[in-house]
């Protein structure tokens, strides 16, 4: 720690003063306790300020307080009333002591108002470097994803199958990357419409004689994923995939009046 610095930072002013709050206090007190020449000021701050404020108390005359007794006790023949008047050239010093207390009031606003600013904008860069943080760790998170999702496509165990729109939506498109190894397909959802409210994709595995569908799951939060690929579990000997259009939840069979996209799975060469 600085000492000077810290002195002259205006903090044992507002401590002096209860200015601060509790835990700034608990904070100036262990300080105090540690270094002797802290300790030092903080006497010096007080003492200046007792000073002030016997140099603004009203002071009377010791000289007319006496008369005025004696009037009272009849020990003096003049009766005329001496009045009580303070101290004229003490006066003077009371004027300058007031004004002192103000500087120095003055002074000790303008040093919190400094330190509830520096406060603030620590306040918000910290608030700043969070939000940082997160961005920095959104993309770390985004590039693992996109490295995974290469790394699925990339894999010679993996088989494209395109899926091309039907009449309930024509321009639709998507397309299945199936690894059967590891018995899971991912789901390329790009080219689809985003679902109206209160219905959901379900993707179905198909076999096509006879034709036999199973659902191999929903793309949930479909508006929420950027990049709309799904991952599904399919331990299916599929020949062909769909994807239809169901009431929130999925259904038992597909709607057939709803798919939106087939495409059936490559022979092997």
């Amino acid at each position: 720690m600085d000492i000077k610095e810290y002195i002259s930072s205006g903090i044992l002013e507002l401590y002096v003063y209860g200015a601060l709050t509790e835990a700034e206090s608990r904070e100036v007190s262990r300080v105090l306790k540690e270094h002797p020449e802290v300790r030092k000021e903080v006497e010096e701050i007080e003492n200046a300020l007792q000073k002030l404020s016997i140099s603004v108390a009203p002071s009377y005359n010791a000289e007319a307080i006496l008369a005025r007794i004696k009037q009272k006790l009849g020990k003096k023949a003049d009766h005329k009333v001496i009045p009580l008047e303070s101290d004229k050239g003490h006066n003077w010093v009371s004027y300058f002591g007031w004004a002192a207390t103000i500087l120095l009031l003055v002074g000790l606003f303008f040093v919190f108002e400094e330190r509830n600013n520096l406060r603030e904008q620590l306040t918000s860069e910290k608030a700043n470097a969070a939000k940082l943080e997160q961005q920095i760790a959104d993309a770390r998170e985004d590039a693992e994803k996109t490295e995974e999702l290469l790394a699925v496509l990339r894999d010679k165990n993996v088989s494209k199958v395109p899926l091309q729109g039907q009449n309930a939506a024509p321009g639709a498109y998507a397309a299945v990357y199936w690894n059967k190894q590891e018995k899971k397909a991912y789901i390329d959802a790009k080219e689809l419409p985003e679902p109206p409210r209160g219905k959901v994709y379900q993707v179905w595995s198909l076999k096509l004689e006879p034709l036999t569908p199973t659902s191999i799951g929903l793309l949930d939060e479909f508006e929420l994923d950027d990049n709309k690929i799904f991952t599904l579990e399919n331990a299916n000997e599929s020949q062909a995939f769909g994807i239809t259009l169901e009431p929130e939840g999925g259904s038992e069979a597909p709607t057939m009046e709803q798919l939106y996209v087939l495409g059936a799975v490559a022979a092997a060469p």
